[in-house]
């Protein structure tokens, strides 16, 4: 009797031992898939955004404060569900918009985190980069011949954007660790301490791939880098659309390139 006790007490112990290196693993599983879906939706809405940023431009000869507004309307609904119970929609959706680009429409917008609201995360919400048209190719006054159809300054008469969705991971210990296999992965930093996902495994073991060639800008992975060692865990997400513009582009609304908090030469 005292043998089947005690080896009835070690296939428990046995278990809970097995139970409890596991159980990281399979936390980060459904926490990472959950996480991925997420990232699938915000995917889906930077296209979106991207699309009515173009669409306000177009309309607004090519204005950069347009083009964020629009884009931002567009990606609020992932930055933060302000359908809440709580006060109304409407408040609750323009208490979202001030948060993050202020409630004065006339100031040049900037589309922030905000670190109350979004868990310590700041920095801008997205980057807007205006890959047509060049400045350089506009003239000093509007183009008069904008609807003749002509072999010159098609450029010109085309917008396209590419919008540079800095999404915040909101889903606990997954944002940490795939942040840290993402940057592994893009070849930015090495990460050898314990593994998270599998705590007997001293050195984790994910190391950059420098041989690996990614369509990422070196001004995208500074900022990643950046915002990740800070313990603000974001993936950006990248979306890009053009269209015939509706307006003529008007080189006042061209000064910088990009829309202002992008830096330039992406």
């Amino acid at each position: 009797m005292d043998t089947e006790e005690s080896l009835h007490s070690a296939q428990s112990g046995q278990a809970a031992v097995e139970s409890a290196l596991t159980l990281p693993l399979l936390v980060f599983l459904i926490l990472g898939t959950l996480q991925l879906f997420m990232m699938l939706q915000g995917r889906i809405m930077a296209e979106y955004a991207a699309f009515e940023a173009v669409r306000a431009g177009s309309r607004h000869h090519g204005d950069c404060k347009a083009m964020i507004h629009a884009a931002m309307a567009g990606l609020l609904p992932t930055v933060e569900p302000f359908v809440r119970p709580g006060g109304t929609p409407a408040q609750q959706l323009a208490d979202a918009w001030a948060a993050r680009l202020g409630s004065n429409v006339r100031d040049n917008p900037v589309p922030q985190y905000e670190p109350g609201r979004d868990r310590g995360h700041d920095g801008p919400v997205f980057w807007l980069v205006r890959e047509q048209p060049r400045a350089l190719s506009l003239n000093e006054k509007e183009d008069l011949d904008f609807d003749t159809p002509t072999g010159d300054g098609t450029s010109a008469k085309r917008l396209e954007v590419r919008l540079i969705y800095w999404y915040r991971l909101r889903i606990p210990f997954a944002d940490w660790v795939m942040s840290r296999m993402m940057l592994a992965h893009l070849g930015l930093q090495d990460y050898n301490a314990v593994n998270p996902i599998m705590v007997t495994d001293k050195d984790a073991g994910w190391r950059k791939e420098v041989e690996q060639v990614v369509n990422l800008d070196l001004k995208v992975r500074e900022e990643l880098v950046q915002r990740v060692m800070a313990g603000q865990y974001v993936f950006p997400i990248q979306a890009t659309y053009g269209m015939r513009m509706m307006t003529p582009a008007r080189k006042v609304h061209f000064e910088k390139q990009n829309c202002e908090p992008t830096p330039e030469g992406l």
